[in-house]
């Protein structure tokens, strides 16, 4: 569908929707460029003031993964206000406003309707000087792969629906999700990074393929270091495990050269659909080991080095079973 509309031609768009990068850069005239993004989901979680703060840190994502700063939100709503009551809505506020509050900035508006099914989300504004504006464009030959968030959210969240899940893990996933991306995005100022992205719907494999259809290259991923949360391998083995990972699968596979030791669970969690994820990032190799420090001193939920940018077709994925392989 995207494909038919016009394209655009105002030379100050730095980045539109060509490369499905994460929000939209526009050009000012004192150097820097103004960011937009918007994200909306529908309920994750049965915690309306959690699903609340989710979809904010999830909207606000897109901004960190440009290498911006978010200057203000608005909010998306949609709620069934005959069915539902609206103090649940009102937690789902707080929820967000809570995560905006976290991140520096403030929700100043918004607009909503009235709808079967509830979702929210934000529009987020942001700022980037030009000439730091991360993109998910710029991999190199290389590069190596971080991973900020463990994997398993779509899959854990599926499993709560069904009751399937640990009080302890439905807990720390929620937590996983709620958790803002602005402490990784801070430990890349002043480093050498080529390219990033936030790993959401599409999946890491789904998100990995697009930065590595923008840059031409390929890349091998170490799945033994790919970091994966308690219980979603052993869910996935009992087919437990969201409709979007077999979607994604189906989009990803041409473009992917499994090692035979990689099992059938680890291969749909590698295409698990996330909400919320972490930073994918593509750093050179000379920064490698002071970017794992720093997000390690951060305190991000992982600072994963999973793989690296190599030479092939451009596309493709290898993975392999483990380090070295």
């Amino acid at each position: 569908m995207l494909c038919r509309l016009p394209k655009i031609k105002d030379p100050r768009v730095l980045v539109g929707n060509s490369t499905s990068d994460d929000a939209a850069a526009y050009q000012m005239d004192d150097g820097n460029a103004i960011l937009q993004t918007l994200d909306f989901i529908t309920p994750i979680v049965d915690d309306p003031f959690q699903f609340g703060r989710i979809a904010a840190a999830n909207s606000l994502s897109d901004v960190y993964a440009m290498g911006g700063r978010p200057l203000f939100a608005l909010n998306i709503v949609c709620f069934p206000s005959k069915q539902v009551p609206l103090d649940v809505l009102g937690e789902i506020l707080i929820g967000g406003a809570d995560a905006a509050r976290e991140a520096g900035i403030e929700i100043v508006g918004g607009h909503s309707v009235d709808d079967s099914e509830p979702k929210y989300g934000l529009v987020v504004t942001g700022i980037v000087p030009i000439n730091k504006i991360l993109t998910n464009a710029g991999a190199q030959v290389g590069d190596q792969l971080f991973l900020t968030k463990p994997l398993g959210s779509g899959v854990l969240t599926t499993a709560m629906k069904k009751d399937r899940v640990s009080a302890s893990v439905a807990q720390q996933v929620t937590e996983v999700m709620g958790t803002l991306n602005k402490s990784a995005a801070e430990a890349l100022d002043g480093l050498e990074i080529n390219a990033v992205t936030d790993v959401t719907g599409f999946s890491l494999m789904g998100h990995l393929l697009e930065m590595l259809q923008a840059s031409h290259r390929s890349a091998r991923i170490n799945c033994s270091a790919v970091p994966i949360l308690p219980e979603v391998i052993s869910l996935v083995a009992d087919q437990v495990f969201p409709g979007g990972a077999s979607r994604n699968r189906k989009l990803t596979e041409p473009h992917i050269q499994w090692e035979a030791g990689v099992d059938e669970p680890h291969r749909i969690a590698l295409n698990d659909p996330q909400t919320s994820g972490g930073l994918l990032i593509a750093a050179s190799e000379a920064c490698a080991d002071e970017l794992e420090e720093r997000l390690t001193n951060a305190g991000t939920l992982a600072a994963a080095r999973i793989g690296e940018i190599v030479e092939g077709e451009p596309s493709t994925v290898f993975v392999s079973e483990e380090s070295g392989a």
